[in-house]
Formats: structure tokens, C-alpha cells, sequence
């Protein structure tokens, strides 16, 4: 009984995450930046550490395969290490998108902390080169990620798993708005 009580509490805390009308306005704010963006010729630079890595490769294959919207992710290891290495763990994903992105492209940049000083730092250089940030962080509201974004999704919580879940529910949703389904061909 234990166990389902403890399972019911996590089933409720997502329920109460994912139903917040503020949150559904900026999955439709940023679904609309993203298509704006994209027909300008822009791209979407993805990045995070970790789990929060994860979900930015596989943002950055659905965004770009299903949803048609041109985007990207530094995660090759070689790519990191060798970046990280000549440049600073704190720094690479900053020099990565000094790199690789332009002025109107997007930045989503994900941390569950919010407080990841490659993320942060990243965030400041795109915000200072017109690069739009769209954040998502978790943990404590006033955490450095989540006071740089243009559009920012914090979650309430303290639990990883719960923080790393939703932003991925989230980020589906604003590729699903943007094709526009959820059931589609992968072809």
C-alpha cells in the first residue's frame, strides 16, 4: 500500500505540473517564436548536461525530423571533450554556439539546477548576441538559467526525475503544437 500511495503522490505532483494555464501560453509563445524563427532561416541550438543532454538530442531529432524545424545539439564527445579541454568545462557550450549559432537563431538550454555554469554562461553569451534563450531549470525559482531566458520553464521541485520528465513533456508538447498531432507517420 506503501508503494502506491508513493507512486499516486508522483502521478499528482505531474498532473499538477503539466495542467498550468501559464505554462500552456508559453508552450504556444514559444511554438510560434520557433516557426517564426525557422521561416526566417534560423535554427534551434539545443543544449544541457547529463540527462538534461539527453533530452536536448532527442529535442533536436524531433524538432528537426518530425516537426521541421532546423536544429541542433553539441553532444559528439569528441566535440565536448575537446572544447571543454581547450576552452573550459564552464565554457564550452558557450564557444560551441559562438561557433555555431547567429543572430536570431534560438538557444534551449536545459538544467535541472538551473545553476550549471556552461548552461549560464552560455545563456549570457547568447542573450548578449541576439540569441534568443528559451530556459528550462527546476529546483530553487530565483536559479541564474532561469532569470536569463526570454521565455523560461521552471519547475517546482527538488526531484530529478520529476524536473528532467516534465521539461521533456514539455519540449514534446511545443514540437507536437507544432506539427500539429500527436499520432504521425516517421516517415
Amino acid at each position: 500500500m506503501i508503494e502506491k500511495q508513493f507512486i499516486h503522490n508522483i502521478i499528482d505532483e505531474y498532473q499538477l505540473l503539466l495542467k498550468n494555464d501559464e505554462i500552456i501560453d508559453k508552450i504556444i509563445k514559444v511554438k510560434d517564436l520557433l516557426i517564426k524563427q525557422n521561416n526566417k532561416g534560423n535554427k534551434v541550438i539545443f543544449a544541457g548536461n547529463g540527462a538534461s543532454a539527453a533530452i536536448a538530442s532527442h529535442c533536436a531529432l524531433d524538432f528537426t525530423k518530425q516537426a521541421k524545424i532546423r536544429s541542433i545539439c553539441f553532444n559528439d564527445s569528441a566535440f565536448i571533450t575537446a572544447f571543454a579541454n581547450d576552452f573550459g568545462y564552464e565554457n564550452w557550450v558557450e564557444k560551441a554556439i559562438s561557433f555555431h549559432g547567429k543572430k536570431g537563431d534560438i538557444a534551449i538550454l536545459i538544467s535541472s539546477s538551473g545553476s550549471s555554469p556552461n548552461i549560464v554562461n552560455a545563456a549570457k553569451y547568447a542573450k548578449d548576441n541576439g540569441i534568443p534563450v528559451i530556459s528550462f531549470s527546476g529546483f530553487e525559482e530565483n536559479n541564474p538559467l532561469n532569470q536569463l531566458g526570454d521565455v523560461n520553464f521552471w519547475v517546482p521541485s527538488q526531484a530529478y526525475n520529476i524536473i528532467e520528465n516534465i521539461h521533456q513533456i514539455w519540449l514534446l508538447m511545443i514540437c507536437d503544437l507544432i506539427i500539429g498531432k500527436t499520432e504521425y507517420s516517421v516517415n
